[in-house]
């Protein structure tokens, strides 16, 4: 079932009309653990209408009013669960095209609205205060106001918000210099998942002339050291894709419970504190975020079936400004490689592990009618639609040329939301002299399942090492000593205990040696970690249970949580100490962790 012609999730019809801005005015209650307010919409009327509809999901609406006051009828119909309620306005008379409405809505969200997360102090650094942060990608902007949840309707805001001393309030917008109240400003159209809220008591340090970091006391310190090169990423991102048109670019480090690595809000980048390694070996995820401004941010995805739009194009520009950081050509080649090889790892165990070779939702645009856009989320798009990217770039004559196309690009759908018809279509109009174009199986790119039709000659000696250690590891009979390691980057060592996932699991023994001999099991790095506690479930570490549960319970980016639920699912013996870990602290959870480890562990079966 679609829910609309243009977006199988979202009720509204912005093909009929069109929010185009938003005035927000929001008091926040931590006692009720709610946000009550309004919502003024302003309306593009496109096609005649005689009534607006929205999405809405858990909202109390109060009233609905034109903006001179004049009350409004409205139904709300029965909630479709994961997608919300139908909101449907009647308007008094019929409006016709290019007119503008504006309709005022009075509103107060759930507690358990699914893009808030209320913390309670002792969930905090602090201890001592609140925090309540939002999470609205994919579909999850529905549970704090009423609105066209939809990535094909783009609108500017503005907000004033209330709350308690000695609270700060940070938004995805630019902020005000008002004392009395926060006030804040967003003039670049953006979709309904970018919108973003968090209220704690926070400090902040000046990263560069345009960036700061806020975290809790706690952490301020340990997050202006790793994030300290954001302005030199900003830099090296404007030099590939052109100006930074979101004037401020300000980092969030977030309580641990934050599902993500990083959510890419405009001038407010949202992160896990699990990228505080205390060596900026996690930074590029800082890069992945800034790159966003321009993919996911300034191009949007139509829909959520075309996310690798978003995804793929920041993966793969992530990998390109992360090389151009460096001044050796041949290592940043080399290097850029690396960081793929990597994600070609991630992509096959997702792929021929996870989801199966035939599943749909390996497709690069899969058909999301009857699939919650939670449902289908991997590493499918980010990966399967960087390698394609990486693939094309290396078949019309490599970076010198595409270089030159992602810029046309990115000018060209700036400010727009797309789908995968029409890049193809300006893709192949811009090469059309490029004879290699015409070799490009479309078809099985981007609508057949599975692994991706051609894999690029990527450059593999940083991974040599790696094979060497690997097969040192699996002969038993070799002994293992630091000095096998003692060159290895991080990034190297995550990619030896990536390989090792993907074979049969080491001997207990042997594997305990290793981590104790290469220094693997006291690492601080989260990457390392979470990989060393997968291998040691594998193969079946009883010792390591209560570190591999305390992990989970620490922490709730699904990268590393999801994957090691699973693990300790599929080895029966521990299966039900798992399950009952994942419901003592599924109420700590953000909701759409909870969400999709529910179906992990087959509890809704």
């Amino acid at each position: 079932m679609a829910l609309s012609p243009l977006d199988p999730s979202s009720y509204s019809r912005p093909e009929l009309a069109v929010v185009k801005h938003i005035d927000l005015k929001l008091n926040v209650d931590f006692e009720k653990k709610q946000l009550t307010g309004e919502a003024l919409l302003t309306v593009n009327v496109i096609n005649s209408i005689e009534q607006l509809i929205l999405d809405s999901s858990n909202l109390t609406i109060e009233s609905i009013e034109t903006e001179d006051g004049k009350s409004l009828n409205f139904t709300l119909a029965d909630a479709v669960p994961n997608y919300g309620s139908k909101l449907t306005i009647p308007l008094p008379e019929p409006a016709t095209a290019n007119q503008n409405l504006k309709i005022r809505i009075k509103y107060k969200t759930s507690p358990s609205a699914t893009a808030l997360q209320w913390l309670e102090p002792t969930q905090t650094s602090g201890k001592k205060y609140p925090y309540m942060f939002s999470q609205c990608q994919p579909i999850h902007a529905r549970s704090i106001l009423p609105c066209q949840d939809s990535p094909a309707v783009k609108f500017t805001y503005n907000a004033e918000v209330t709350a308690p001393e000695p609270f700060t309030v940070l938004m995805s917008a630019i902020k005000g210099n008002s004392s009395e109240k926060a006030t804040f400003r967003q003039p670049v159209p953006i979709p309904s998942y970018l919108l973003a809220i968090a209220v704690a008591v926070l400090e902040s340090r000046e990263l560069g002339p345009r960036s700061h970091v806020w975290s809790e006391k706690e952490e301020i310190d340990r997050s202006a050291w790793e994030f300290a090169d954001t302005e030199k990423y900003l830099q090296a991102a404007e030099r590939l894709c052109g100006p930074y048109q979101w004037t401020q670019y300000d980092l969030l480090v977030l309580p641990p419970s934050f599902p993500y690595g990083g959510m890419e809000n405009p001038c407010l980048t949202f992160v896990t504190p699990t990228l505080l390694a205390g060596d900026r070996s996690q930074a590029d995820v800082i890069v992945h975020e800034i790159m966003h401004s321009w993919t996911g941010n300034l191009v949007t995805n139509r829909n959520f079936e075309h996310f690798w739009l978003n995804e793929g194009f920041t993966v793969f520009l992530e990998r390109k400004v992360g090389a151009s950081l460096i001044a050796d050509k041949e290592e940043a080649h080399r290097s850029r490689d690396f960081s793929s090889l990597l994600g070609l790892q991630e992509l096959t165990e997702t792929i021929n592990q996870n989801l199966g070779p035939t599943s749909p939702l390996t497709q690069l645009v899969p058909d999301l009618n009857n699939t919650h856009p939670d449902d289908a989320f991997s590493r499918v798009p980010y990966e399967k639609g960087s390698l394609f990217l990486r693939y094309l770039e290396d078949l019309v004559g490599g970076p010198e040329v595409f270089d030159d196309f992602l810029r046309s690009y990115l000018d060209k759908f700036q400010r727009q939301s797309i789908d995968t018809d029409q890049f193809k279509a300006y893709l192949l109009d811009y090469f059309k002299d490029n004879e290699a174009m015409k070799g490009v199986d479309w078809t099985t790119w981007l609508h057949k399942s599975g692994m991706p039709p051609v894999i690029p000659a990527y450059d593999t000696s940083m991974t040599k090492d790696v094979t060497v250690l690997l097969a040192k590891v699996n002969d038993t009979s070799s002994t293992l000593e630091y000095s096998n390691v003692l060159t290895f980057t991080p990034q190297q060592m995550i990619n030896f205990l990536q390989a090792l996932i993907d074979q049969d699991p080491l001997p207990l023994d042997r594997l305990r040696n290793m981590g104790k001999k290469y220094n693997i099991d006291t690492s601080k790095n989260s990457e390392i970690v979470y990989r060393w506690l997968r291998l040691c479930i594998r193969s079946r570490d009883e010792s390591k249970l209560s570190e591999a549960l305390q992990f989970v319970n620490n922490q709730g980016r699904m990268k590393y949580v999801r994957p090691i639920y699973r693990d300790l699912y599929n080895w029966e013996a521990v299966r039900e100490r798992a399950i009952e870990n994942f419901l003592k602290n599924e109420a700590n959870m953000m909701h759409v962790s909870a969400y999709t480890l529910r179906k992990d562990l087959h509890l809704n079966e």
